[in-house]
């Protein structure tokens, strides 16, 4: 299900961005490229979550569920219905994404297996099914990925391992696209004042957790207390990546708050160091025996 699109063939270049629930950042890159002359397909579970980006002359609204292989389908036969039936994209936003918050070995494994289905295999399975629809327009994929999936923050295991299995995966079909005429950009992004903590997992430590003394420090990062005042807005962020991706931007860009330190501490500090800082604010130094 979705908005009808133009009658006419659309001749604009064209976008599919997934996870465009309003107020998070799909919403906005869904903004930016329209105003970039980008006919945009926005996608997100349900309609009435984007109720934002209704009535934008060049946004067509879609329902896409990165789980369902039906539903990724049924979208492609829609931008090829509305791009003279040949179907052509030029940009292709995998930006859907689940967040989990909690102690490694007391995550239930469907929840841990969860987060991959969507912020991992959703990937992998939209990229292939609009591949087609990008080669034939030497089009873009931009993977939205985490600064997550760089660092071994505790609470953090499943997400940060499902973004840095994403890094690797991106980074490599970069190599493996160029070939084809198709382009790959990483976007390693930082804090941004996004939805997905409210859409996140609220799991509670149960009373015999071995990890009691740091359950307001859990509880902080779940909520995402611990970071919304020092996240870059969607607005600013999404004009940033869009920029990188109408420049012909490639491979791994670090956008967002604290992206570029993160990006810089990675790289010049050992791990022994970002251990400490990653576990002076994690609640750990609390169960020290």
């Amino acid at each position: 299900m979705g908005d009808s699109p133009e009658s006419k063939t659309i001749t604009l270049p064209t976008a599919l961005i997934t996870g465009c629930s309003d107020g998070g950042i799909g919403s906005s890159l869904a903004k930016a490229f329209h105003a970039r002359g980008v006919h945009v397909f926005a996608t997100t579970r349900k309609l009435s979550k984007m109720t934002g980006l209704e009535g934008l002359p060049n946004v067509t609204r879609l329902e896409l569920d990165v789980e369902s292989p039906s539903s990724v389908a049924a979208a492609k036969e829609t931008v090829i219905a509305a791009t003279s039936g040949d179907g052509r994209l030029n940009y292709l936003v995998n930006n859907s994404g689940v967040n989990l918050n909690f102690p490694a070995v007391e995550t239930d494994i469907k929840e841990a297996k969860k987060v991959f289905d969507v912020n991992f295999w959703g990937v992998v399975s939209v990229t292939n099914t609009f591949l087609p629809l990008l080669i034939a327009s030497n089009g873009m994929i931009i993977n939205n990925v985490s600064l997550a999936g760089a660092l071994y923050a505790p609470w953090g295991s499943f997400y940060a391992a499902s973004k840095a299995a994403l890094r690797t995966y991106s980074e490599t079909l970069r190599l493996e696209l160029a070939p084809l005429g198709v382009k790959v950009m990483t976007v390693m992004t930082g804090l941004v004042t996004s939805q997905i903590f409210d859409n996140a997992q609220h799991n509670y430590l149960a009373e015999t957790s071995h990890y009691t003394p740091a359950a307001a420090e859990i509880a902080s990062l779940s909520s995402g207390r611990t970071v919304k005042s020092h996240s870059m807005s969607t607005a600013v962020y999404a004009q940033r990546v869009v920029d990188d991706a109408i420049g012909g931007r490639s491979g791994e860009r670090w956008r967002g708050n604290m992206a570029s330190v993160t990006w810089l501490c990675t790289w010049l500090l050992p791990t022994w160091l970002i251990d400490i800082v990653l576990v002076s604010t994690s609640g750990l130094k609390h169960m020290v025996k």
